[in-house]
């Protein structure tokens, strides 16, 4: 069967595009012909197609699945003229409110894309693939018949990761005694960081003066006023020495960033699914998280999962974590069990191969 995968852009190592090119990957071992198809890519090492195209290599008994994560209004009134069998892969898109005050456009186009969820869930999909249950909650309530909805966690890149050789000049940075805390992902308004940093001031003034906060993640120079307010926090906090953000870095120093942290720290107020939660998972992080949005469902039993907001609660479950090697111990292997049994690739795809099998 011919399978086009389609998003807007495709960049190596996102979520997004590391979910298509994994899928990408499945679907070919399982004898499938595949083709990507996006306005954009980037550190993409094969062909990628112009979306004006679907309707040429597509047939009636082949598949599209259209990876939705912000508003593509001309390819989506596309969608409803091609005559193949259609699934949504639905990624999420962060609430627009989050961004007021910090890009406004961010603010339109999260806007329009949460827009567009009514019209794609009713657009006649036939069936649609949520990365969490929270995600098809959302397609549901904007209209997505039950009968056509599924949830698949996202593909990722973990087991590469942990072939991965790490970076030794980081790993001599901070691999030197001290605690090592970790956050990861995107500095966007959404993450939390704010709550992060008040978390830390206080495990810094209570538990541990010397620790450190790996902030690993992409700037986005559309909200540079947010990353400004951010080191202003730090520095009104009196943390600016200890919190080191670490910008676009490539896998050999994520595996170092994964190797020296003691704990992932996630207080992200909205996630989709939220990927570094199944990476620390794998490599054996132990976690303390917020339950928000997906988080919870993501993480499950394998952190320390709370719903208050409090930054000295946060702060006495890293000590816990610190000084009882035993709990911490406790969680890493919860963390490994639920990776294998939710999340090894070979069980995201006999889940993928199992919800398609109706077009196969």
């Amino acid at each position: 069967m011919k399978i086009a995968l389609l998003a807007p852009s495709l960049t190596a190592h996102d979520a997004v595009g590391t979910d298509v090119l994994e899928m990408c990957a499945a679907l070919r071992a399982a004898g499938h012909e595949v083709r990507l198809y996006a306005d954009h890519s980037q550190g993409i090492h094969e062909s990628v197609q112009a979306p004006p195209a679907l309707g040429h290599w597509l047939g009636a008994r082949d598949l599209l699945i259209y990876h939705y994560s912000i508003g593509w209004p001309r390819v989506e009134a596309q969608l409803a003229t091609l005559n193949c069998r259609r699934v949504l892969r639905y990624h999420n898109i962060t609430p627009p409110e989050f961004f007021q005050g910090w890009s406004r456009e961010h603010v339109r186009s999260c806007a329009a894309g949460r827009a567009s969820l009514t019209t794609l869930a009713t657009l006649g999909f036939d069936l649609a693939l949520a990365c969490s249950a929270y995600n098809l909650a959302e397609l549901l309530a904007a209209g997505l018949p039950a009968t056509r909805g599924a949830v698949l966690a996202p593909f990722h890149r973990c087991e590469a990761l942990l072939d991965q050789p790490a970076d030794t000049g980081l790993l001599d940075r901070y691999g030197d005694g001290r605690r090592n805390l970790l956050m990861l992902g995107r500095i966007a308004p959404n993450k939390g960081h704010a709550a992060l940093f008040d978390a830390f001031a206080c495990y810094r003034q209570h538990y541990a003066g010397d620790a450190r906060l790996l902030v690993v993640g992409k700037h986005d120079r559309r909200l540079a006023r947010y990353s400004r307010y951010l080191r202003e926090r730090c520095a009104a906090l009196g943390i600016a020495d200890q919190v080191h953000f670490l910008d676009n870095i490539d896998d050999a120093r994520l595996k170092a960033c994964w190797l020296v942290a003691d704990a992932l720290l996630m207080l992200s107020e909205h996630e989709g699914f939220c990927v570094p939660l199944v990476e620390a998972m794998a490599l054996g992080v132990p976690v303390v998280a917020r339950d928000r949005s997906a988080i919870g469902e993501t993480l499950a039993d394998a952190g320390l999962l709370w719903q208050d907001s409090d930054p000295r609660l946060y702060a006495a479950s890293l000590a816990r974590l610190m000084r009882d090697a035993a709990a911490a111990e406790t969680l890493r292997l919860a963390g490994r069990a639920r990776y294998r049994r939710e999340f090894a690739p070979r069980v995201l795809a006999a889940r993928l191969h199992a919800a398609l099998a109706p077009f196969t």
